[in-house]
């Protein structure tokens, strides 16, 4: 460590690992089937990486974009800009080329680390972006226009940087409308979770392991999973490709005391046969975390009663945090997402914007942190709308018990949960209106017993033009061409005409009643 700096002061400029490296060295901090680093290796790899973006120009203030699987290069991407004062945007490895290259672009980023597994995607991105000084750099492998990572890091001292500034994160969320915007915030403290947990003694990084189950591009298992651990001194097992066996093996093996799961992988996990569950032993398992959807409640209780009380839910989004609850305050009131945290404020109002009583709907705001305050980039009207005075709404729904604990009733009628991820269907509809064959459509979440939701398209034709089950074929691998196959729907129906307002709103929410079944 830096002589001239002290221990806090190293923990408080996101140098959390050099500080474990000193003390337990050898102790594993990263696992995956790419490879493994110990806290003294990831520690000095993140310091030649630090030293390797200054060399290219790309300093404090900066931003990092970074299209990575889950390996060890992904967190030591974060751990440099955690230390080197810039800002990590990760970005969804399923995108398009064009999708990321609006990404890179919008948030205005100086370097971008790309996993040659997408080798295609990210050498079209890259001969896309018209910027001559943006710092390309590949890792595990070769891409066209891209340096070696690994070349860039060996050219550079591994020791520790003698002047860390902490560094944070500015993650893409998509809006229910146009592109996707960045959540910005000021470069001043690390992220709230390495906060949290770089002084938490409750939490012994010797004790404690993470098994992180989702992609680090994602807001909750990168905050979840990967920084709050990685900042107490835990390891973490990275999984590559989620599978309910593979959990429970890898619980197992490496005796992990902590995870995050959504509600798609509960379904998954309690739909194994009972001699597959019965099979490995997880009694080390201390914390089951689990959030980014609604469960249903029978699913939950089923988790609780074979787990015991160490499911514990949040309701939370990248904009910032709202609830908490744990396993034995949801069985005395099932179904809730559980009240605010310690500084933390949340109330539902009614359509005159005043507070509503306890058990009456009303939308769900949060007030914004003081710590973390954010803007979305480049955005100043988006930001407006969802802001009023310290609060800002996600667009949620719900009502409140009289001890203050939330119940979410639904969304907007324009957000699709599938599988925990977001999806928004004014993108989906955008590219279907391209189809000669389509005259109008919406897409809308349609229930499903797996993912939650998936995505259907509900089409009204041109005509000329006949409904048939090879259009609708076609229309999907129209979808498939231009977005991520994530976004694009998984059926087609078609309708003679599609409602919308007199000022051409589309009345969403009327399409998507058509298939929620009626209680």
């Amino acid at each position: 460590m830096p002589a001239t700096l002290t221990r806090d002061e190293l923990l408080d400029r996101g140098m959390a690992t050099a500080v474990h490296a000193a003390e337990a060295p050898e102790r594993l901090a990263v696992v995956s089937p790419a490879g493994e680093r110990t806290f003294a290796a990831l520690n000095g790899r993140a310091n030649q990486l630090v030293r390797a973006l200054r060399a290219r120009g790309v300093g404090p203030g900066s931003t990092v974009a970074l299209v990575c699987s889950n390996r060890p290069e992904f967190v030591e991407v974060y751990e440099a800009v955690l230390r080197g004062g810039m800002r990590l945007t990760p970005i969804n490895w399923h995108l398009t080329a064009e999708e990321i290259t609006y990404i890179v672009d919008d948030s205005e980023a100086a370097a971008l680390v790309g996993d040659a597994r997408f080798a295609e995607t990210l050498a079209d991105a890259g001969r896309a972006i018209a910027r001559d000084d943006l710092v390309r750099l590949a890792v595990g492998g070769e891409i066209d226009g891209f340096a070696s990572f690994d070349d860039a890091l060996a050219a550079a001292p591994a020791d520790d940087i003698g002047d860390p500034r902490p560094g944070t994160t500015m993650l893409y969320t998509s809006g229910t409308t146009g592109r996707p915007k960045g959540v910005r915030r000021p470069i001043a403290k690390p992220p709230a979770l390495y906060r949290a947990y770089v002084r938490n003694p409750l939490f012994d990084g010797e004790l404690h392991r993470s098994l992180c189950t989702g992609p680090l591009y994602h807001a909750a298992p990168l905050s979840i999973s990967l920084t709050a651990p990685l900042a107490a001194g835990a390891g973490v097992v990275l999984m590559d490709g989620w599978d309910p066996e593979e959990t429970l093996r890898l619980i197992e093996q490496y005796r992990i005391t902590t995870t995050h799961l959504v509600p798609t992988m509960f379904h998954r996990l309690l739909a194994l046969p009972d001699e597959v569950k019965q099979r490995y032993d997880l009694s080390s398992l201390r914390l089951v975390v689990h959030g980014a959807a609604p469960c249903p409640v029978t699913v939950k209780q089923r988790m609780i009663e074979w787990l015991g009380p160490i499911v514990e839910e949040y309701y939370a989004a990248t904009e910032g945090g709202g609830t908490y609850v744990r396993a034995k305050e949801w069985l005395e009131r099932p179904g809730t997402v559980g009240r605010a945290g310690l500084g933390q404020e949340v109330r539902v109002r009614d359509e005159f914007g005043n507070d509503a009583p306890a058990g009456q709907v009303g939308m769900v705001w949060l007030r914004r942190s003081a710590d973390e305050p954010f803007e979305y980039h480049r955005d100043p009207d988006k930001t407006r709308d969802v802001y009023d005075g310290e609060f800002f709404t996600l667009g949620d729904m719900g009502w409140m018990d009289e001890d203050g604990y939330l119940f979410l009733t639904g969304r907007t009628a324009e957000l699709i949960i599938s599988g925990g991820v977001n999806i928004y269907p004014a993108e989906i509809d955008a590219v279907l209106l391209e189809h000669p064959a389509v005259a109008d459509v919406a897409c809308v979440g349609v229930p499903d017993d797996d993912w939650g939701e998936t995505v259907k398209a509900v089409v009204q034709l041109r005509a000329g033009h006949e409904p048939t089950d090879e259009l609708a074929s076609a229309l999907i691998e129209f979808t498939r061409a231009r977005l991520a196959h994530f976004k694009c729907p998984r059926s087609v129906d078609f309708v003679d005409e599609l409602p919308r307002s007199e000022t051409g709103k589309i009345y969403r929410r009327l399409v998507r009643e058509r298939y929620t079944p009626q209680s």
